[in-house]
C-alpha cells in the first residue's frame, strides 16, 4: 500500500491511501455489499458504509477501459480532491468522484459500470481519502478485511493493461507521437499513458 499527503487540501482530505490487489476472489460479494450498503438504514447500515468507505477501482481492462499507470490513478484522485475542496463534487462522495474523473464521459452510472468493481473483477485498486488522524496501518487493515486478494506493487499496473484496446478506444492510432513510438513498445505505452492521464487532468476543466 502507498500513502501520501497533499497538505494543500483541507485536513480531512489531505491523506491518500491506495493499494493494488490482484487475484481478487470476492468481487461479486464486494459488489453486493456496496449495493446493499448504499440503501441500508440504521446502525448496521452506517457500520457497513464505514467498512466500505473506499473508492474501489477496476484495474484491468473492462469495456476498453483500464488504469494505465499509478500517475493515471493519482491524477484522478487529485481531481476528486480538488472538486471536494471547492464544494463542486459531481457525485455523492470524494471516493465516487475518483471513478467519475477516470471515465471519459460525464455519466456517473457509466463510470461506475466501467471503472467500478464488477462480479468478474480480479484486479482491484482501493483508495481511501482521510485525515492525518487515520493511521495508514488502520486503513490497510480495513482494506484487507473487505478484499480477498494479493497486494501487489503499482509497478504491476502496465502488465494488466490491454494497450492496443486503450489506444483504439481513445483513437490514438493516428497521433503523431504514438506513430513515432510504434517500434518501441515501452515508449509507445508511455506516450499513451501520458495522453490518457492528461485527459483526466483536463476533464474537470471541460465539464
Amino acid at each position: 500500500m502507498e500513502s501520501y499527503q497533499l497538505p494543500q487540501f483541507p485536513a480531512h482530505l489531505s491523506c491518500v491511501h491506495a493499494a493494488l490487489y490482484t487475484d481478487v476472489s470476492d468481487a461479486d460479494l464486494l459488489r453486493k455489499r456496496l449495493i446493499t450498503a448504499s440503501t441500508a438504514e440504521g446502525v448496521d447500515g452506517e457500520r457497513e458504509r464505514d467498512a466500505l468507505n473506499f473508492s474501489f477501482i477496476e484495474a484491468r481492462l473492462v469495456w476498453l477501459f483500464s488504469i494505465t499507470s499509478v500517475n493515471h490513478m493519482r491524477t484522478a484522485v487529485y481531481q476528486a480532491l480538488l472538486a471536494a475542496s471547492q464544494d463542486s463534487l459531481r457525485t455523492k462522495t470524494v471516493h465516487s468522484e475518483i471513478i467519475w474523473a477516470l471515465n471519459p464521459t460525464n455519466n456517473i452510472s457509466e463510470a461506475m459500470r466501467r471503472y467500478g468493481v464488477s462480479d468478474t473483477t480480479t484486479a482491484l485498486i482501493a483508495v481511501r481519502i482521510a485525515g492525518p488522524e487515520v493511521l495508514a496501518t488502520s486503513v490497510e487493515g480495513d482494506m484487507d478485511a473487505v478484499i480477498k486478494g494479493t497486494k501487489a506493487s503499482f509497478s504491476a499496473l502496465p502488465a494488466l493493461t490491454d494497450w492496443a484496446a486503450v489506444k483504439k478506444y481513445h483513437k490514438l492510432g493516428n497521433e503523431a507521437a504514438v506513430r513515432d513510438a510504434k517500434n518501441d513498445l515501452e515508449r509507445e505505452h508511455a506516450v499513451v499513458d501520458s495522453i490518457v492521464t492528461s485527459s483526466v487532468a483536463m476533464k474537470s476543466v471541460m465539464a
